[in-house]
């Protein structure tokens, strides 16, 4: 009997990933932001992400040889998964820290594995390149706040689409990519400081995998006033419009003469501003008590393509569920579409049934009375038929 070649895989959970999102902070780094985090009612989502993956991987768990840390970084996801791994060490801390993470990188790669697969944010990232630099290669499954680095899956089910890809030998590319991250006290200020901390070896396959993430005006103000002119002209009274991150919302909020939030989401009634820089439980707050209709005005992420769940996870599904498809307005230039290369927009809300129902073609305002039609996709609900 034929013996099966099996991948050896190491999964490493940053646990606290992602909470700094919903609650507002546009980042979860430091001691200090995971408490405020948990002090504003944040929810942990790294595990529940890393379930939806692993859960992808169980018809194929008989070819999979894992190595994980105790406890949050790893075990008890698997063990829900039900999924065998070999515990080959554990955090120092708890929660764990930066340092536990680069220490199971360390212990991956003494171990061999073939491929690390990590569940975590830009700082994830940096700490496993920080280690392993383009030994190993890496794919990181998408729960921080900042996601600038083109080492992530586009979604959960994604990264698990490209592992049975691997399994069944098919020609996956492995490229060399960026990590990338930016400065958080920056970040909180509005001002985007990006840097370069090395590369890594990361699996590709089609959509799967995100590019990395431009940041900087890549327009003329003459084509963002043209977006705002356009909206303004399509405002309805008594209508909440809850305003976005980035720099074409921007446009808007300055055409209406209003203080904004470059990086976070700012409410905006009858054009006087009713929120700035709200967090997902306080715009939750809001709208309990709001009757009228309410849209959402949102850009894509430069190159990235990513409509929700990057830097906008402050719009949890609650928000989104009250707001629906219909309600969700797109505005982009026509230079940003196009440097997508034809892949649709990515929406990744953290909630698979929300991520479908949100999934479809858009109208992209592109200028004054110009618009195009466009995709978004959770870039998952395809792909699962890929790899059966």
């Amino acid at each position: 009997m034929e013996k099966i070649q099996k991948l050896s895989l190491g999964v490493v959970i940053n646990p606290m990933a992602g909470i700094g999102g919903p609650t507002g902070l546009k980042g979860s780094d430091g001691a200090a932001t995971v408490d405020e985090a948990l002090a504003r009612g944040g929810e942990l989502r790294a595990e529940s992400r890393a379930l939806r993956c692993l859960q992808q991987l169980t018809s194929v768990r008989e070819r999979l040889q894992l190595v994980t840390f105790a406890g949050a970084m790893g075990e008890s996801v698997l063990q829900q998964a039900g999924i065998a791994a070999k515990v080959i060490g554990q955090a120092q801390a708890e929660p764990s820290q930066a340092d536990d993470t680069r220490r199971a990188a360390e212990a991956f790669a003494e171990q061999g594995v073939d491929l690390i697969l990590f569940v975590g944010g830009d700082g994830t990232a940096r700490d496993i390149c920080s280690v392993v630099g383009e030994r190993i290669p890496v794919l990181g499954l998408p729960s921080g706040v900042k996601m600038h680095s083109g080492v992530f899956a586009v979604a959960p089910e994604a990264a698990a689409e490209v592992i049975k890809l691997m399994l069944n030998a098919q020609l996956v590319d492995l490229n060399s990519q960026e990590v990338r991250d930016i400065d958080e006290v920056a970040f909180r200020e509005g001002v985007v400081k990006s840097r370069y901390y090395g590369d890594m070896l990361v699996p590709e396959v089609g959509q799967f995998v995100q590019q990395t993430k431009e940041g900087g005006r890549e327009v003329e103000e003459l084509v963002l006033d043209d977006i705002a002119a356009d909206l303004i002209e399509n405002l309805e009274d008594d209508t909440l419009y809850l305003v976005g991150p980035g720099t074409t919302p921007r446009a808007l909020m300055d055409q209406l003469g209003l203080d904004n939030t470059l990086l976070g989401i700012d409410l905006v009634l009858n054009e006087e501003q009713v929120g700035k820089d709200l967090s997902g439980p306080e715009i939750e707050a809001y709208l309990s008590s709001f009757v009228g209709p309410v849209i959402a005005i949102l850009t894509a992420t430069g190159r990235q393509g990513c409509l929700l769940g990057r830097g906008n996870q402050q719009l949890t599904p609650t928000v989104l569920r009250r707001v629906g498809k219909d309600n969700i307005w797109v505005i982009a230039t026509k230079t940003k579409i196009t440097e997508l290369g034809g892949r649709p927009l990515m929406i990744d809300t953290n909630d698979p049934d929300l991520d479908q129902a949100l999934s479809g073609y858009y109208r992209v305002v592109t200028g004054y009375r110009d618009a195009v039609i466009y995709p978004g996709s959770c870039g998952y609900g395809e792909a699962l038929s890929l790899g059966e």
